[in-house]
């Protein structure tokens, strides 16, 4: 009877220590975007899993002169009320490789013919939109798609364009140019599209 009386709070004892030990679960890896609370489950590489989010406004967003080779941007009020001419420089969209940001050789032209549209009219503004193709989640893309925009930036600034003429934004996967679900709809959405802003009538 005594040999019970010991044996069952031991067994209690036991059963509590595997109970709060045997059910731990390893954190899945993540990677975290510098300076931004999101984590990367990686990017154009399979289907995106978590919501939609807003687009990344990088014109004067938090963290943005921590990116190495950033340039001084002038804040958004700098292009309050401006006017959207979407066709102005729809012909020299940039197109990007797989999973990259840097700006091919092949795509210097379309650089140089924006930088001179800007130089003929100093009044006008420039708008960058990143895009990515639809494999790979929300946050990478949206990750992605800002550094494609700032590369073009760096690109711009590069070929004589004054960066605070210039902002930049994300939209991720969220506007494609070609809906459909194959590499040649890919190869046209893997691209930075040039918006010309053009200031208020008056101002």
């Amino acid at each position: 009877m005594k040999m019970n009386k010991l044996v069952f709070p031991l067994v209690i004892a036991l059963a509590a220590t595997l109970a709060s030990t045997g059910c731990k679960k390893g954190t899945p890896k993540t990677t975290i975007i510098p300076g931004r609370n999101q984590q990367i489950v990686g990017g154009e590489t399979g289907p995106g899993t978590l919501p939609s989010g807003q687009p990344i406004d990088n014109g004067n967003g938090p963290g943005f002169n921590d990116k190495p080779g950033s340039l001084s941007t002038a804040g958004l009020d700098m292009f309050d009320g401006m006017i959207k001419d979407p066709a102005a420089l729809a012909a020299y969209t940039v197109h990007f490789d797989f999973d990259s940001a840097t700006v091919k050789k092949g795509e210097e032209s379309n650089i140089s013919a924006v930088a001179s549209a800007l130089a003929s009219n100093a009044g006008d503004k420039l708008l960058i939109e990143g895009n990515c193709d639809e494999r790979g989640t929300e946050e990478y893309n949206r990750s992605l798609g800002e550094r494609r925009a700032l590369a073009l930036r760096e690109a711009l600034a590069k070929a004589g364009v004054d960066p605070s003429r210039v902002r930049t934004i994300s939209y991720g996967k969220d506007k494609p140019a070609d809906s459909g679900h194959d590499e040649a709809a890919w190869a046209k959405n893997r691209r930075g599209d040039f918006i010309l802003l053009h200031p208020k009538a008056g101002v």
